[in-house]
């Protein structure tokens, strides 16, 4: 399997805050990477330099072979058209139905024919188990639809790598079940993908490999079975420990 992304050596800083320092992270086609840690460790920012949302201070990211970490926004504005991403707020458009709001880049961004994009966000709603909500408004689902709406959205612009940024972290504990199972059959389908979860049974269930952020550096990272089977530094087994509780 030919490698989607390698960063190397990633730093961030805000200001006098370095929130990471020299983190490596790499993902093969079809792998499902999935990466843990306390809040405040640097994963959310850690995604959005993956995704060019946010500059690096410093390293280099490689996404299908090319240097990517420099682009000025019109370039970065293609590779994200190839990373898709989804957020802990569902960002959804409220006077836009889930049919359209899953319509809207590939109409807008690849010019695709309004035909071809409604069959696709149909095929998509489906592959999210939401076939019969294509004409609701996002005031009329719950959280867990919406951020399955949002992950069909992702879906439409047909990325390469998925990029999740704890997308159960805002919904309630009825609702994260289906959209935990959404994103492990994406896994299982052998979409690439990079999770930032606290969702342990995922991690276990769904991940090629799993690394643990703390203070900005990456303490640990082993394939799933050898992470949750095998010995873990101190600061990983608390952390572990806690969430397991």
């Amino acid at each position: 399997m030919s490698e989607i992304l390698n960063a190397v050596a990633i730093w961030k800083r805000f200001g006098d805050d370095d929130v990471l320092r020299g983190v490596d992270v790499s993902v093969r086609e079809g792998e499902c990477l999935v990466m843990l840690g306390p809040s405040g460790s640097g994963k959310s920012t850690l995604l959005r330099c993956l995704n060019l949302l946010e500059p690096v201070s410093s390293g280099s990211i490689l996404f299908e072979g090319q240097e990517i970490s420099g682009l000025v926004r019109g370039h970065a504005a293609s590779v994200r058209q190839r990373i898709g991403m989804v957020f802990q707020n569902f960002e959804l458009f409220a006077h836009l139905t889930a049919l359209q709001n899953v319509m809207l880049a590939p109409l807008r961004v690849r010019h695709q024919p309004r035909e071809r994009a409604r069959e696709q966000a149909l095929d998509l709603l489906a592959r999210v188990h939401l076939p019969d909500k294509a004409d609701f408004y996002p005031d009329e689902l719950s959280g867990g639809q919406q951020q399955r709406v949002a992950i069909a959205r992702a879906l439409a612009m047909e990325p390469v790598l998925m990029l999740f940024d704890e997308p159960t972290s805002a919904l309630d504990p009825e609702t994260v079940g289906e959209v935990l199972l959404v994103m492990r059959e994406l896994a299982d389908s052998g979409m690439t993908s990079i999770v930032v979860t606290h969702e342990l049974g995922f991690a276990r269930r769904a991940a090629n490999e799993v690394m643990f952020l703390d203070h900005g550096i990456v303490a640990h990272r082993a394939p799933a079975a050898e992470f949750f089977s095998s010995a873990v530094p101190d600061r990983v087994d608390r952390f572990l420990s806690r969430m397991e509780a």
